[in-house]
């Protein structure tokens, strides 16, 4: 077990692209995310620039300042600003060490903050990812429900459970 102190979040570099490609060119980590698995250093290369870099609230998880895995806080438009939802991916090497529900934690505890207009932040994760819902159980999201074929992704329908935090939580 890391200790909180040893993971660190910060915005990605150019430079990180291996070690992103180390887990996000990994389908055991990528398959309960909505992006597909990386397999060109180009393209994840396109992905940091384009995707990462324009993006409102995008860290990297951080060992030692190398990147093990990815979170972010995506904030809503228009009428649903005031939310946000929060995702991330985690290498498999790091599997079952408290590292993501740290991670969750640590943005939870800024967020609020770096974003005032937020009053809520939402994770929708898979149904069948259990241990993704173990992660914010731990760090104090409340489940709500179950959405039925929600997301279609790789080709499929996909059942959501949905997680909450407030800024009072």
């Amino acid at each position: 077990m890391l200790k909180p102190a040893e993971i660190t979040l910060r915005p990605f570099k150019l430079c990180d692209v291996d070690d992103f490609m180390g887990w996000a060119g990994d389908d055991n980590v990528t398959c309960y995310c909505r992006w597909n698995t990386f397999t060109s250093r180009d393209d994840a290369l396109d992905f940091l620039k384009e995707v990462i870099w324009s993006h409102p609230w995008y860290r990297a998880i951080c060992i030692e300042d190398r990147p093990i895995g990815s979170i972010y806080v995506m904030p809503g438009i228009g009428k649903d600003q005031r939310r946000g939802e929060i995702g991330y991916a985690l290498s498999a090497k790091y599997w079952g060490k408290g590292i993501a529900t740290e991670a969750v934690r640590m943005v939870i505890s800024c967020v609020f903050k770096e974003l005032k207009y937020l009053d809520r932040v939402e994770g929708l994760v898979f149904a069948e990812n259990k241990a993704s819902q173990k992660v914010l159980e731990k760090a104090g999201f409340t489940k709500e429900g179950l959405l039925k074929k929600y997301f279609f992704v790789k080709g499929k329908s996909r059942d959501i459970i949905v997680f909450s935090m407030t800024e009072s939580d």
